[in-house]
């Protein structure tokens, strides 16, 4: 097995400041080429430090990925601290210099000094391009381990692991055919009953089943070896039964993703009007490109299921919209939703503790249950129903 691994640099990313999405993004990326993350770290700005971790993981893997510490900047310090371990200095690579001055030339302004040391790399490594941005990556061979480093702006690095760094991989190891993944998301079930219920299965030899909760959702995953395959999709039908009315979806598309497609499959205009979750709800629908009429965002107030029914319907008629989706405020646990449609208005009032999640997670709560509403009803399923913890209370 081939061992990859990735090193992040930066105090802002071992401090908390950012959130490491590169990282993320790469395991997943290697995953699909059949080559699974066996190892993450991050290190600050100190050279000692980086040092010490290039020996160390130099000794131990086949292949390793550093991201950040190339830009212009003193606390920028992995090209010096990658010299260091090699024992070699830094060499200028006037090509790049040269590409520099005639980036910023471009752009009507002069290259500070502080941006030449992103020219020099250790002597003898490999320079590997950036069409994006100044900082020039690099590769070199250091103790078993080939190692390359690629700054850590996400458009920049992105570009360079894709276009640069994977075809490399691949032109030098014979990988592994990428592994079968199965995923199914499901929503109102928690984490404990849907494995209590799934862990009493056999699995097949060789697959691993998990789950990653993310409020307000469970993911389920089923990993194994692609030759696996007929084994594995029997073994998940067995618990697509046991979620049941659960599921949203399966595989990768996001429920936004999906309804935004069908909407316009079906070419149907959708409005809404949102109170408890502040618009979070149109600005998902929007991201994923749906088709939405005008709505509003309104402050708090008490409506019954019937008021909100009556304005989902105005909504609609108003903005010429064949659907329209409206989310009523929060009172005592309780919240009101109602889904205009072709065949009819559909009401709820729902309820389920807040007393454990925040804000962000409440509203999140609550715009997954108004999706759903207009899945089930895109499915054909009742609009109106419960999902596990969220007890419906009253419907119309």
């Amino acid at each position: 097995m081939i061992r990859v691994e990735m090193l992040a640099t930066g105090d802002e990313v071992l401090h908390g400041q950012i959130v490491d999405t590169n990282a993320a993004w790469l395991a997943a990326l290697l995953f699909e080429q059949g080559l699974a993350m066996t190892r993450r770290q991050t290190v600050g700005d100190s050279l000692e430090e980086l040092v010490a971790v290039l020996t160390e993981r130099s000794q131990m893997a086949d292949v390793l990925i550093v991201n950040g510490g190339l830009g212009p900047t003193s606390d920028d310090l992995s090209a010096l601290a990658a010299a260091t371990a090699a024992g070699v200095p830094l060499e200028m690579q006037p090509e790049w210099l040269s590409k520099m001055e005639a980036f910023f030339a471009s752009r009507g302004k002069v290259m500070a000094a502080s941006n030449r040391k992103q020219a020099e790399i250790p002597q003898g490594a490999e320079m590997i391009d950036n069409p994006v941005g100044t900082a020039c990556g690099f590769a070199m061979e250091l103790n078993r381990c080939w190692i390359f480093f690629t700054p850590g702006v996400p458009s920049e690095y992105k570009v360079m692991v894709t276009d640069q760094i994977l075809p490399r991989l691949k032109a030098r190891f014979p990988l592994p055919q990428p592994p079968l993944c199965l995923r199914m998301t499901t929503f109102g079930r928690g984490e404990s009953d849907l494995a209590s219920a799934i862990e009493a299965l056999p699995l097949p030899e060789g697959v691993v089943m998990g789950y990653r909760a993310s409020m307000p959702i469970i993911e389920l995953k089923l990993n194994g070896p692609a030759q696996k395959r007929a084994e594995m999709e029997r073994f998940w039908q067995q618990v697509r039964e046991i979620a049941g009315d659960s599921v949203i979806f399966e595989g990768l598309e996001t429920l936004p993703e999906q309804l935004a497609r069908r909407l316009k499959e079906h070419k149907l205009l959708l409005s809404i009007s949102e109170q408890f979750s502040a618009g979070l709800l149109q600005w998902q629908l929007n991201a994923a490109g749906a088709r939405l009429g005008a709505g509003n965002v309104l402050p708090a107030q008490a409506e019954t299921l019937g008021l909100l029914a009556a304005r989902s319907q105005q909504l609609a008629s108003k903005h010429r919209a064949q659907l329209a989706l409206v989310v009523g405020s929060m009172e005592d646990e309780r919240l009101g939703l109602a889904l205009h449609t072709p065949e009819g208005t559909f009401a709820q009032k729902v309820k389920f503790s807040v007393n454990r999640h925040g804000l962000k997670a409440r509203q999140d709560m609550v715009a997954m249950l108004a999706m759903n509403m207009l899945r089930r009803w895109l499915n054909g399923q009742t609009v109106t129903s419960g999902h596990g913890w969220v007890e419906v209370v009253e419907t119309l």
